[in-house]
């Protein structure tokens, strides 16, 4: 069973799609959010959560204070199961979830920049796919001075991030690699 790991639903549990998703698991999520909440980057932000699957990162970030929460997620059932834990977990009025593929949501127009970006991708998504969502991503959805991370197989190549993002760190957890990017300044 998955849980959130602090904030106002700190320890809460919440559900993951029977299938068809791979959760990050709490020990990953909980390194990842205390770099985040490190370097002040969660508190009133606006974050946007690619291929949420259950939305556990961006559920996390709003336990954390984030003050907007967008979920991506394709598979009908997953966004389901976004919606249900938002709002179970008690942080449905600052989540929105669309069921879109990530490519379809990113050709949109967006209501705002987001401060925070969290992409999860399926692991078999090749490089050139990852390439092309966050050369999308960087085009027109972030603020002046926003983070970017991404979430990928330790297996996998450093992600070809775009001119206006610079590259910052990876850490590694087990099979799994978090990648970091701010907008070049």
């Amino acid at each position: 069973m998955s849980r959130i790991v602090a904030g106002t639903a700190g320890g809460r549990a919440f559900r993951v799609p029977a299938r068809g998703t791979r959760p990050t698991s709490d020990r990953v999520r909980e390194a990842l959010f205390s770099r985040l909440d490190h370097a002040g980057l969660l508190r009133e932000a606006a974050v946007l959560d690619l291929y949420a699957g259950s939305g556990a990162l961006g559920l996390e970030a709003a336990s954390r204070g984030a003050r907007r929460v967008v979920l991506v997620e394709a598979a009908r059932e997953a966004a389901r199961t976004c919606r249900l834990n938002a709002d179970a977990l008690g942080l449905g009025p600052r989540v929105q979830v669309s069921a879109a593929r990530v490519e379809t949501y990113l050709a949109g127009t967006p209501s705002e920049a987001f401060d925070l970006v969290l992409l999860d991708p399926p692991y078999d998504l090749d490089d050139d796919a990852l390439a092309a969502v966050l050369e999308a991503l960087a085009a027109r959805w972030l603020a002046t001075d926003a983070a970017v991370a991404v979430e990928r197989s330790r297996r996998s190549a450093e992600p070809r991030w775009p001119d206006t993002l610079h590259g910052q760190a990876v850490r590694l957890y087990g099979d799994t690699a978090l990648w970091f990017a701010t907008v070049a300044g």
